[in-house]
C-alpha cells in the first residue's frame, strides 16, 4: 500500500484522507496551518499526520491535489517540484473563479480550450497527473451509496500506470472507472463540476452522482 500525501486540509481532503485511512494506507494531510487539523487528527486517533505541503509531497507516493483551483498551483509549487517527479498526481481540482455563479451555472477561470490539469501536466512534466474526484460533492467520494449502483469516476491522463494505480483506488472506494483519455480530455471532464452544482445551487440538492450507461 503506498504512501498517500494529500496537498489541501478542507473537507475534500479530510474525505480522502479517512477513506485512504479506512482501507490501510498510511495518510498525510499538507496544510499551511497545522493547528486546524488538531482536532480532526486526534479524532483519527493520531492515524493521519499532518505537515507542510513540502513535507507532504515527500511523504506521499501517490499524491492527491486536494486544494481550491485558484491555488493549486502555488500549492504544487510550494510542494516541491523535486517531490512530485514520477509520482502519480491525483487531480482533484476544479478552476472555478472567484465569482457568482449565473443562475446556478458556475465560472471558471480556464476556457473549453484549455484545461487547468493540462497547465499542470506542462508546467509540472515530470510528474504523472489524472483528473478523479472533480464531478462528486465530498459526501460520496468514499463508496458512495446509491441503491446499489455503481457511479461512474470520469478519469483522464497521459500516463497508463498512474491511471491503473487510481483506477485500482476508484475500485476500492467503490467506483466504476471510466478512463476518457488523454490530458486534453481534461476539458470535458472539469465542467463536468459545473454541471454537477447546478442542482445544488439551484435547488439546493446535492445528494447525486454520474453514471454512463453503455450497451
Amino acid at each position: 500500500m503506498k504512501r498517500i500525501g494529500i496537498l489541501g486540509s478542507g473537507d475534500v481532503g479530510k474525505t480522502l484522507a479517512t477513506g485512504f485511512l479506512k482501507y490501510g494506507y498510511q495518510v498525510m494531510l499538507g496544510t499551511r496551518d497545522n493547528e486546524k487539523l488538531k482536532e480532526f487528527i486526534q479524532q483519527s486517533g493520531e492515524k493521519i499526520k499532518a505537515g507542510t505541503f513540502e513535507e507532504t509531497a515527500n511523504f506521499g507516493e501517490i499524491i492527491v491535489l486536494a486544494t481550491k483551483g485558484t491555488i493549486a498551483k502555488k500549492s504544487l509549487e510550494m510542494a516541491g517540484v523535486k517531490n512530485l517527479i514520477g509520482k502519480t498526481i491525483i487531480d482533484a481540482t476544479n478552476p472555478i473563479a472567484e465569482l457568482a455563479p449565473e443562475n446556478g451555472v458556475l465560472k471558471f477561470f480556464t476556457n473549453l480550450n484549455r484545461s487547468l490539469m493540462e497547465e499542470f501536466q506542462e508546467e509540472f512534466h515530470e510528474a504523472n497527473f489524472v483528473k478523479a474526484f472533480n464531478s462528486v460533492g465530498n459526501p460520496f467520494m468514499v463508496n458512495p451509496d446509491f441503491g446499489g449502483i455503481k457511479p461512474t469516476m470520469f478519469i483522464c491522463g497521459n500516463n497508463e500506470s498512474a491511471k491503473s494505480e487510481v483506477k485500482n483506488i476508484l475500485d476500492q472506494f467503490g467506483w466504476e472507472t471510466e478512463d476518457f483519455g488523454k490530458v486534453q480530455s481534461a476539458r470535458a471532464i472539469e465542467p463536468l463540476c459545473m454541471l454537477w452544482c447546478i442542482p445544488g445551487l439551484t435547488e439546493n440538492k446535492w445528494m447525486h452522482a454520474f453514471k454512463l450507461l453503455k450497451k
